[in-house]
């Protein structure tokens, strides 16, 4: 069947979203069976299709930023599996150098931001992203990406506010998972359809299939250009699910098992892997060769974070503060 994408783009979704998985699959092992993570543990199981269909429709510079449930795209942004599963470990080589944990990670290189443990914080910090690009004078967009109970936070509304004022180059992206901890969308809110926020503040918006990459791309590409133009913020409501609760230790008691499994029925990765074999893009062994690379990706971060040492003693109170040169900042 003919599809929109190519087989390079098919390829590459499968692939990122199976290293995800499995990266959180023998994060979680390392974190239940073996006690090798601890502190809290948010894993991004079911909802790999937004990363993976935000990474084709943006360009390397755009800063990434989002909430706690972070380990996904960091990876997507680029940041290695070994510097992923070290940060876990609170190793001195993982990405926030052993400081941060899984609900903090962080790369400027990859332009990714975190990793943020307050709730709905990091939707001002995405439009600070934005700001800085804008003054700058790049063509960058920043994408701030939060959960549908940070959307419930004040902080929404008030950035809401200047970034439509201000024409911030900036994509909200609210990953609707529909239960923020434990609560339903429908018990926080009047109103259920959270993309509709935005018409308070003529703010463009839309509904996304959260479990297509093939949809996120294309309503993510339509915000970027816009926001590439100078015409301003986007929020888009990407309707997902988590198959694990919202943390490691969530009994999920608020849903049944028999709606976890109707969505498992759309997993992402599985519905690309389809398309993939129906329309002949790889073979059976080209799939094969491309599951043992990320299986031998995901078993050599767990070697690298075992071998990596503990951060230092005079590490502690470094990095608290940070001094850099701004060119926007003068004495």
């Amino acid at each position: 069947m003919a599809t929109k994408f190519s087989k390079e783009t098919y390829l590459y979704w499968y692939e990122l979203m199976l290293l995800i998985r499995n990266f959180e699959l023998k994060a979680e092992e390392m974190y239940k069976m073996q006690g090798k993570i601890r502190g809290f543990f948010h894993a991004y199981i079911g909802q790999e299709a937004i990363a993976a269909g935000c990474m084709t429709a943006t360009q390397a510079g755009d800063p990434f930023v989002t909430g706690y449930r972070d380990h996904g795209l960091a990876l997507a942004k680029g940041v290695s599996a070994n510097s992923c599963m070290a940060e876990l470990y609170g190793k001195a080589t993982g990405c926030a150098k052993g400081k941060g944990g899984s609900m903090h990670f962080f790369s400027k290189e990859h332009k990714f931001f975190g990793g943020h443990g307050i709730v709905g914080a990091q939707i001002g910090t995405g439009a600070g992203l934005a700001f800085a690009e804008q003054y700058l004078g790049t063509d960058n967009v920043s994408l701030a990406f939060f959960g549908d109970g940070a959307a419930r936070q004040g902080m929404l509304h008030e950035v809401f506010n200047l970034a439509m004022l201000w024409k911030l180059p900036t994509i909200f992206i609210c990953e609707n998972n529909h239960y923020a901890m434990g609560t339903s969308v429908a018990r926080t809110s009047n109103v259920v359809d959270i993309y509709k926020l935005a018409d308070a503040y003529d703010m463009p918006a839309d509904s996304i299939d959260g479990m297509s990459p093939e949809a996120v791309h294309e309503a993510v590409a339509r915000a970027v250009k816009r926001a590439r133009a100078g015409e301003g913020p986007t929020l888009l409501e990407i309707k997902t699910y988590r198959y694990k609760g919202h943390s490691i230790s969530d009994p999920q008691k608020y849903r049944t098992k028999d709606e976890v499994e109707e969505y498992k029925q759309k997993d992402p990765i599985e519905a690309v892997l389809k398309t993939i074999m129906d329309n002949k893009f790889a073979t059976m062994e080209e799939i094969n060769a491309i599951n043992d690379r990320v299986n031998a990706q995901v078993e050599e971060s767990v070697k690298f974070a075992e071998e990596s040492p503990w951060p230092a003693d005079d590490e502690l109170l470094k990095d608290v503060y940070v001094q850099e040169d701004y060119p926007f900042i003068t004495d």
